[in-house]
């Protein structure tokens, strides 16, 4: 028998004609800055681009917004993902609100600078929220590098090859690693055949887990993020299609 899926907007609940209940679907809001570096307003360019076509298909609800200043319970409590796309909050209004949000069972993808955090920052919830992760060093210019999946049995790795080339992106590296968190589980790494990788800055060696996730929390950190070159790789885009699409697994309601 043919089924028809219609598609509640209101509830954001799938249904098949015959009653069986599909999949529930879930609210994203992205924040992002067009004040921040060029590279990173054209990879927000990009991403709000792409993960508004991706919601279309998949039909969940994606929104976006650059008014930071709304980083409050009130918007927060409409949605079940927050993705920082190019930035992060910088007063304690929007970091508390945060926090809450996150502590009540809600989602966070974050990518490349949304995780940038240093002696200056003060913010130590968001350095244990990450895993421990503090910045260490980048290469420079951007480059395009190998990546290892360290978890090929995990959804965000499904269709994922266990190496690929990623396109061109200034990788960060983290010290101390979150690896060495009991409660983080890295899912991608820099693959150390690119070492030496940068011109200018240089990372010569180490550990650099590029894509990883706080089990104690619904998050995922996601290295990629600078320039205009990050949705060219249908194998890079398919990874962060898996991505979005798996946190909002978890945080369906």
């Amino acid at each position: 028998m043919r089924r028809i899926i219609l598609i509640s907007l209101a509830t954001g609940i799938g249904f098949f004609c015959n009653g069986v209940q599909a999949q529930k679907t879930f609210r994203a809001l992205a924040f992002y800055s067009t004040n921040v570096e060029r590279d990173h307003v054209d990879f927000a360019h990009d991403a709000i681009g792409y993960f508004s076509k991706l919601a279309k298909e998949k039909t969940f609800v994606f929104d976006s917004t650059t008014d930071w200043a709304n980083t409050n319970d009130t918007v927060l409590k409409k949605y079940d993902l927050v993705i920082w796309i190019n930035e992060f909050p910088h007063n304690e209004q929007q970091r508390r609100a945060f926090e809450k949000f996150m502590n009540n069972g809600g989602g966070w993808l974050g990518f490349h600078v949304s995780g940038y955090n240093d002696k200056d920052t003060h913010w130590p919830w968001f350095v244990d929220f990450l895993g421990g992760a503090v910045f260490y060093n980048n290469n420079w210019p951007p480059l395009p590098a190998k990546l290892n999946v360290d978890d090929p049995s995990h959804p965000i790795a499904k269709k994922i090859p266990s190496t690929f080339k990623a396109p061109i992106n200034e990788w960060y590296q983290w010290k101390p690693s979150p690896r060495l968190n009991k409660n983080v589980k890295v899912l991608l790494t820099l693959d150390t055949s690119n070492y030496p990788i940068g011109k200018k800055d240089i990372i010569h060696s180490g550990d650099v887990p590029v894509v990883w996730t706080n089990t104690q929390y619904k998050m995922l950190y996601m290295n990629m993020g600078h320039g205009d070159k990050i949705f060219t790789d249908p194998i890079q885009n398919r990874l962060l299609s898996n991505a979005i699409l798996w946190m909002g697994s978890r945080v369906a309601h």
